[in-house]
């Protein structure tokens, strides 16, 4: 068989479920990884790890809640312990949040955003990091946003997350360069994913799509390939930055 750019590799994915996760996943357990499929959804995660393995790669389930430290500690305790170790890890678990102008935007919502698309991130980071340097080493991205570099109108609870992510990603790598662990960040912009186009009528979705230069939303495949590009070797002389995958968003 040819050899996978992931082979004798595990591999966390939170947010796994569907979209990005999921793509992410896919690829992974395409190039040999062995996946541990992560999501708040059980049923929705051991679709995607039956996917993984009809395809024969190798897939494991773990239900978590990111928002939760003792969760993400226990996701990676049984990636550890059921698969043998750490290698890899996409830190991609994350929600849009409640649209208001930062005036009015409620409370509660400000704090389900924070939990889970910024301090969900750092438990992540908590975690995988002693995994990795025990396993010998390894590589992180972390799913920020477009929105980690620019702003974005009554988002400001994501907004607010994605560039404090930016900033986590370059600290951490900074800290663990000389360690072997790598860590990355990748902003996409609008992508065709259920988060969008179950929530949102045709109408809405061309208006996004007309917001990139290349005239279309971006696919969760696109994305994958650049995170795979950098959690793999090929990508060994790269941390600590973060790479967009927008269309052109941010161009102008």
């Amino acid at each position: 068989m040819p050899k996978g750019l992931f082979d004798n590799k595990v591999a966390i994915v939170t947010g796994a479920g569907s979209g990005i996760g999921a793509a992410i996943a896919r690829e992974l357990g395409r190039e040999g990884a062995v996946v541990v499929v992560s999501d708040v959804e059980a049923k929705s995660s051991e679709a995607v790890a039956e996917e993984i393995r009809k395809a024969g790669g190798r897939a494991e389930v773990c239900t978590a809640d990111v928002a939760d430290a003792g969760a993400v500690e226990a996701l990676v305790d049984f990636a550890v312990k059921e698969c043998g170790g750490l290698h890899l890890a996409v830190n991609n678990a994350g929600i849009g949040g409640p649209s208001e102008k930062t005036g009015d935007y409620p409370l509660d919502g400000w704090r389900q955003v924070i939990d889970i698309n910024l301090n969900g991130v750092f438990y992540g980071l908590r975690y995988q990091i002693p995994a990795m340097l025990q396993s010998g080493g390894g590589a992180i991205v972390n799913m920020a946003s477009i929105l980690g570099s620019v702003g974005f109108a009554k988002a400001s609870a994501y907004v607010a997350a994605k560039h404090a992510l930016v900033g986590l990603t370059k600290t951490a790598a900074m800290e663990y360069a000389t360690e072997g662990v790598r860590i990355n960040a990748v902003g996409p912009a609008f992508i065709d994913t259920p988060l969008l186009s179950k929530n949102l009528d045709e109408e809405t979705l061309g208006q996004l799509a007309s917001l990139h230069p290349v005239q279309r939303l971006g696919t969760a495949e696109e994305v994958s390939a650049l995170t795979c590009f950098l959690l793999s070797e090929r990508a060994s002389f790269i941390t600590g930055s973060y790479h967009l995958v927008d269309g052109g968003y941010t161009a102008p």
